[in-house]
């Protein structure tokens, strides 16, 4: 969720994230090694958005307003094919990745002060695998990581989460139709 921050995840941040169960006998070994997110309680997923609003603002009436959005959005199958990099990160590419797109969008579209990564990146849907390595080492999880794929899974929940300054903490889901 937060590539290129490390553990810097603060009390308070929200994220929006599509778990991929489906994921997890192929990549758990490495994330839980290699991304902080995992160490910090978030199963496999694609991050939608973060980070999402402040917990302190997230109330029934902002999860009611998530309800109607992702309940417009069909529900979807997405394929992990191949590996993909960011500068010290390793992530699985899904396909098709313009559902995620619209997802994330149709958020930012009702709550434009909660960019993707705060404004720092365009937003590429994608599963991290491992962040802050050096290439040698991303070089070999992908190599183990290549029989795994590829591999599918369905997309029938969106999922906020809420880091109370230690863990990850799950506090809603919301159906796609």
């Amino acid at each position: 969720m937060a590539d290129g921050e490390s553990d810097g995840f603060v009390a308070g941040q929200t994220a929006l994230v599509v778990p991929v169960p489906e994921a997890e006998p192929a990549v758990r070994i490495w994330r839980d090694r290699f991304d902080p997110a995992a160490r910090a309680g978030v199963p496999a997923h694609v991050t939608v958005l973060f980070p999402f609003l402040h917990a302190s603002l997230v109330d029934a009436g902002t999860c009611a307003v998530l309800d109607e959005i992702f309940g417009r959005h069909e529900s979807f199958d997405v394929r992990f094919e191949e590996c993909g990099r960011f500068p010290g990160v390793l992530y699985l590419a899904p396909v098709p990745d313009a559902p995620f797109r619209r997802l994330t969008e149709a958020v930012v579209d009702r709550w434009p002060e909660a960019p993707p990564y705060g404004g720092k990146y365009e937003p590429h849907p994608h599963l991290t695998v491992a962040q802050g390595q050096d290439e040698s080492v991303l070089d070999e999880l992908e190599a183990d990581l290549r029989p795994s794929l590829p591999f599918a899974a369905r997309v029938p929940t969106i999922d906020l989460v809420v880091h109370n300054g230690i863990d990850w903490q799950h506090r809603a889901s919301f159906a796609l139709r």
